[in-house]
C-alpha cells in the first residue's frame, strides 16, 4: 500500500508540474499570399501556413470582407503575420475584427493589427497593385 500511495503521489506531482507548461502561450507565425479588390466593398482571399514554436503547423484559407471609403486592386506575396496569446494552434482560427488605412501604387504595402477574443494578429505584406482608402473588415482564418 505504501508503494501505491507513493506512486500515486508521484504521478499527481508530475501532472501538476506539467500543467503550467501546457498552459503557457506559444509563438505562432503566419506566412501567406492574398489578392484583394475593392470599390466601397473590399474582399480578400488567399492561403497561408501557421507555424508555432512547438513544431506544429496548420495550412489555412484566408478571407476578408468589409466596407468603407476604399477603391483598388492588389496582390500580396510573402506576407507575414505574428500571433499573440496562443495556447493551442487552433486558437488562431476564426474571425478577427480589423480596421485599416491603405495607399499604394504599383508597389503596395499593407500593415494591420487585429483581434479575435484573446488572440491578436499583426500582419504585414508587400505586393503589387494600387489602392486607396479606409476600410473596416472581418478577417477570417479557416483550416484547409
Amino acid at each position: 500500500m505504501h508503494k501505491t500511495l507513493f506512486g500515486g503521489a508521484l504521478a499527481l506531482g508530475l501532472a501538476l508540474t506539467a500543467l503550467p507548461a501546457a498552459a503557457q502561450n506559444m509563438t505562432c507565425k503566419l506566412t501567406f499570399s492574398s489578392s484583394s479588390w475593392s470599390i466601397f466593398y473590399k474582399t480578400t482571399s488567399g492561403t497561408g501556413v501557421v507555424t508555432c514554436s512547438n513544431g506544429q503547423s496548420l495550412p489555412v484559407k484566408i478571407t476578408a470582407k468589409g466596407g468603407g471609403l476604399t477603391v483598388g486592386k492588389s496582390k500580396i506575396t510573402n506576407g507575414f503575420g505574428e500571433f499573440a496569446e496562443v495556447r493551442n494552434i487552433r486558437d488562431v482560427l476564426g474571425s478577427y475584427a480589423a480596421a485599416e488605412a491603405h495607399a499604394g501604387t504599383v508597389r503596395s504595402a499593407n500593415a494591420q493589427a487585429m483581434t479575435n477574443g484573446k488572440v491578436s494578429l499583426a500582419l504585414a505584406g508587400k505586393g503589387e497593385g494600387w489602392d486607396l482608402g479606409v476600410a473596416f473588415s472581418k478577417f477570417t482564418l479557416k483550416a484547409r
